[in-house]
């Protein structure tokens, strides 16, 4: 997955004690459209975060049929407990999002602002996420 492989190398070079913890996470991602007052929808996943440490968690957009699931993250930055990043899809006129993150040692939650490409909708994921394990190695990771 060449998300969770850049987020694992960027990891690596982060500094500091790791703000989160590997693990299996229950999420809560609540979609967000702007002028809507309530949540369009809110979805519970589990994911695997298979990478001790600040930046090495792959925070997946968790939204049903959405674009941004498959594409890579880049511009990953640290500063502290907080953690930035860019999705960006290829092609013209794709979706893009900015997400930032606050880690905590069993727990995270984020933001995802995302842009649906040539629609110029735009909308937000909100996740809530708390460690309820290890991860199971037999399935697969996300």
């Amino acid at each position: 997955m060449a998300v969770a492989a850049l987020l694992a190398a960027a990891a690596q070079a982060a500094q500091g004690e790791p703000l989160l913890q590997a693990g299996a996470y229950e999420v809560e991602a609540r979609l967000e459209l702007p002028n809507v007052l309530r949540g369009v929808a809110t979805t519970r996943a589990a994911i695997c975060i298979p990478y001790e440490g600040t930046n090495g968690a792959p925070f997946p957009v968790l939204s049903a049929n959405n674009p941004l699931a498959t594409c890579p993250a880049v511009n990953i930055e640290r500063n502290g407990a907080m953690l930035r990043f860019d999705i960006v899809c290829e092609g013209r006129g794709a979706a893009r999002a900015q997400a930032v993150y606050k880690l905590m040692p069993g727990a995270f939650e984020g933001r995802i602002a995302m842009v649906m490409g040539g629609k110029n909708m735009t909308m937000s994921e909100v996740q809530t996420g708390r460690r309820v394990g290890s991860c199971d190695p037999s399935a697969p990771p996300g």
